[in-house]
């Protein structure tokens, strides 16, 4: 099952709205304008509930915290199809936020005290490990709230570009949001610049970055009620670029899309759409187009396209995957090179492995333990 962004007209309820809300703000004339081959009579009534189009995973997490867990005996007011139901659950199963019995886990009940995507709440809770806290809080809320990139007017696409390529970061696009995040916050800080000129000379939104920093300052203030640990800003250097990688991938490895062809056509690997880059992404008509990219959003209009792109390398992918949901990915030539991955990572991690044993053994003899000693291993 596809999670998308669907652009689709609106509905007459929705067009009588809009023109009883315009028409209290003034007195004058309302010209409500649509294309020539849409007409106002191929309207729908009303469109489906949200509940029927929308991704459940976070509404059947919030269910599960609050302790309702009899989907069927639940009195939805409009019910969404229970094979939207099953896929929510699914997915929770997969980022290891339910038990053998379906309740929540303890990561679950941690993730169910962000108000953000299950996905998102967990690379944030993946960030404590690999201690990349500070830069994931960062992307979770630059992601979350509103595109700061602008449409830029016609006749000005290109110098919109020239100035966001100051912001981009060749490991992707969650890092280019890292950099516009930092470069605000040093140029506010530093100079008399106001917070408007700056982003209109940058084709920034600047209502967005406002909504970020708030967004951040939330998630930080949960960090603490919850007792996680927030790690020192480590930004630029290779350890934490591919820590971020690490924590994204631990909650995004349902959204990993690889380059068919060559030319920036894009098959994820749990379906088979099809999509382009978004011409916001730092990779947008650059040379290099990377083979292997997490995304965070899918978009289905005229041209599908992923938003939000990064690249990661299979090798890393493999590592942090769950092992069940790879075996159930349906069958492709990306799965096929990803088992060639397993296959050739196998040997390494078998004579890893060996090693450890013997470590551990030649430790075992030089402190031997006592009867009543017992090792634990934490999962």
């Amino acid at each position: 099952i596809a999670d998308s962004v669907i652009t689709q007209p609106i509905s007459k309820s929705q067009a009588e709205m809009h023109k009883q809300i315009l028409g209290m703000s003034s007195s004058g004339k309302l010209f409500c304008l649509y294309p020539e081959e849409f007409t106002y009579k191929e309207m729908k009534s009303h469109l489906p509930p949200k509940i029927q189009e929308s991704n459940l995973t976070s509404m059947v997490l919030f269910l599960k915290r609050m302790d309702i867990a009899g989907f069927r005996h639940c009195d939805f007011i409009s019910r969404p199809a229970p094979e939207s139901l099953m896929q929510a659950l699914e997915d929770l199963d997969y980022l290891a936020a339910l038990d053998n019995d379906g309740n929540l886990s303890e990561f679950g009940i941690i993730m169910s005290e962000f108000p953000l995507d299950p996905q998102l709440s967990k690379s944030i809770l993946a960030s404590c490990e690999f201690e990349c806290v500070d830069e994931m809080l960062t992307i979770a809320a630059m992601v979350t709230a509103p595109n700061c990139f602008l449409h830029a007017p016609p006749g000005t696409e290109e110098i919109a570009l020239t100035c966001w390529r100051k912001f981009s970061h060749p490991a992707g696009d969650h890092f280019t949001l890292i950099n516009t995040a930092l470069s605000q916050n040093t140029v506010f800080s530093s100079t008399d610049y106001s917070n408007e000129k700056w982003c209109r000379d940058y084709f920034l939104s600047c209502s967005a970055l406002r909504m970020a920093e708030i967004i951040r300052a939330e998630l930080v203030e949960i960090m603490k009620r919850i007792e996680l640990p927030i790690s020192e800003p480590d930004f630029g250097s290779k350890e934490n670029i591919l820590s971020i990688k690490k924590s994204l991938l631990s909650g995004y490895f349902m959204h990993i899309a690889r380059d068919v062809d060559g030319s920036g056509n894009y098959l994820m690997l749990t379906h088979r759409q099809v999509a382009q880059l978004h011409p916001f992404s730092s990779y947008y008509n650059t040379r290099r187009i990377p083979e292997w990219v997490l995304f965070h959003e899918f978009s289905i209009s005229e041209d599908n396209s992923i938003r939000v792109v990064s690249e990661i390398s299979p090798d890393l992918f493999m590592e942090l995957v769950p092992q069940y949901y790879f075996s159930n990915l349906p069958p492709s030539e990306s799965k096929d090179i990803l088992q060639e991955v397993i296959n050739h990572l196998s040997p390494v991690s078998a004579m890893k492995e060996e090693q450890k044993t013997n470590n551990d053994n030649k430790e075992d003899e030089k402190f031997p333990q006592s009867p009543s000693e017992q090792r634990c291993i934490i999962q």
